[in-house]
């Protein structure tokens, strides 16, 4: 935690009241220690920020207007506060809600602990107990976050080298950890470079299967063997998944086991499966039904006990309708489906993946420097880029802005930063071929359908004030937008 209190954390705080003289004292008095404030004066306006927005705190009064400004339409009493205290609990479950009332309304906010809020302050307000009150409420929020990602950090224990902090990767997670310690096929999807190799060995490591012997109590087992079906021809492909006997071919002086055999009593993890020919397909399907492998040039056939993990990232559903693909092994291989998400449906994984990579190849290049901090500029860009290669890229741009960072002269009290400049030009621009190739259909944008161009700026503005702590000038340039400009945006949207 900050030492100070003033300086500890920069909330996002929505502000319902329908008083604007005392909204904006409220607002202002929470930007000493750096709060982010979006003003709203109805119930039915702070039911659209909930939708559309992501607040840490809520501050609203129990009464107010439906609908409109203050002047137009009946107050509903003090169940307004309480629709917005409901609504708070269903669309932002992560913050926290104060209530502000008036002194014969005390019963009523007591009530309202009941339905979940966090506190209630009367009025008139003393500013500084305010101050301190949604300071406290903000602690609460940060202190859950860590908490949670403390959990996240202990549910990817067995996934050495894999950071997964957003809900769509720790869904992934938990389901490898049940399907792990059974021996049903395990089929990866996922577009290249998303991480599907790591997935497939912690099916192994996390199975009974690591290290154990197999059924014949041989100590052979644990293996885990890593095979790509693509771009193999097709008799090289059969001789290294079966092997061959001395004399099934030129060349074939001596018996070889296969990869079956070879990892008999562990996991093989057959990577780019929708790659492997039709008549392969065929044989690899007898493995999985019966067990039982022929070498090249043998008609004896071995019993294997392997697991069978299976990746792809192509949809071999179209081509089993294709008719490209074996309906039949592609039952077989699917006992349980993972779906890895792309970097840009879990955008909020890039921030600790980025740290986790600078520190890895600070300790390969320069293990006596100190680590550089990556500026919040170059993370804002970094983190909004869509990228097409997902995390293996992303692992590539590192590697790049960590050697060029380290290729310059810097001046002895200079401080060591990764900044925009450190990023290469593809990723750096932001009208990058790359970037445009998923934004139009990609899920990245399929989450804003339907919203407003009011909407999305005012999110954008906000995040950004909020990476910034409240620093105007600073947001601004982050923005690519002039200082006066944001000025006028942030009156017009009730932002402060």
């Amino acid at each position: 935690m900050p030492e100070n209190r003033d300086e500890r954390i920069a909330a996002q705080v929505l502000i319902i009241e329908d008083e604007a003289d005392h909204a904006e004292v409220m607002a202002d008095a929470l930007r000493k220690p750096g709060h982010v404030c979006t003003i709203v004066h109805s119930v039915d306006a702070a039911m659209g920020e909930l939708k559309g927005g992501a607040f840490d705190v809520i501050v609203t009064d129990l009464r107010m207007p439906a609908s409109g400004g203050r002047h137009g339409v009946a107050t509903d009493g003090g169940d307004a506060g309480l629709k917005v205290l409901e609504a708070a609990r269903q669309l932002q479950p992560a913050a926290e809600v104060i209530m502000v009332t008036a002194h014969g309304d005390v019963p009523t906010a007591r009530a309202a602990f009941k339905l979940g809020a966090y506190d209630f302050i009367q009025k008139p307000l003393d500013l500084e107990v305010f101050r301190n009150l949604v300071n406290r409420a903000a602690e609460t929020v940060l202190l859950r976050h860590q908490n949670d990602q403390l959990r996240a950090q202990a549910d990817t224990a067995g996934f050495e080298n894999f950071i997964a902090t957003s809900e769509p990767m720790r869904r992934v997670l938990r389901t490898i950890r049940t399907v792990a310690p059974s021996n049903i096929p395990v089929l990866i999807t996922g577009e290249s470079g998303t991480g599907k190799e790591l997935i497939a060995l912690a099916v192994h490591k996390l199975s009974k299967r690591a290290g154990q012997p197999n059924e014949r109590g041989q100590n052979a087992g644990g293996r885990y063997v890593a095979f790509n079906c693509a771009g193999q021809a097709e008799s090289l492909l059969e001789d290294q998944l079966f092997g061959h006997v001395k004399g099934a071919f030129t060349g074939a002086d001596k018996d070889r086991a296969g990869v079956f055999e070879f990892a008999d009593g562990g996991t093989v993890f057959l990577d780019e499966i929708g790659d492997m020919p039709m008549s392969m397909q065929a044989k690899l399907l007898r493995v999985l039904e019966s067990g039982e492998v022929v070498r090249l040039g043998s008609n004896d056939a071995k019993h294997v006990d392997v697991r069978f993990v299976s990746a792809t990232n192509k949809d071999l559903r179209e081509m089993v309708k294709s008719g490209t693909f074996r309906e039949d092994l592609f039952f077989r291989i699917n006992g349980s489906h993972v779906h890895l998400p792309s970097l840009r449906e879990r955008r909020e994984d890039i921030p600790p993946l980025v740290r986790f990579f600078v520190e890895r190849f600070m300790d390969q290049l320069a293990p006596a420097r100190q680590i550089p901090r990556v500026t919040d500029a170059a993370m804002m860009r970094l983190t909004s880029y869509n990228w097409p290669g997902n995390v293996r890229q992303l692992l590539n741009v590192v590697q790049n802005m960590v050697v060029t960072a380290l290729g310059e002269d810097l001046a002895p009290a200079s401080e060591f930063v990764l900044d925009v400049r450190h990023i290469p030009d593809e990723v750096r621009s932001l009208d990058s071929e790359n970037d445009s190739e998923h934004t139009p259909s990609g899920p990245a944008l399929g989450s804003l359908a339907g919203t407003s161009l009011e909407a999305i700026e005012k999110r954008a503005i906000r995040e950004t004030l909020r990476l910034t702590a409240g620093n105007r000038e600073h947001a601004a340039k982050l923005l690519g937008i002039g200082e006066r400009t944001l000025y006028r945006k942030l009156k017009e949207y009730g932002l402060r």
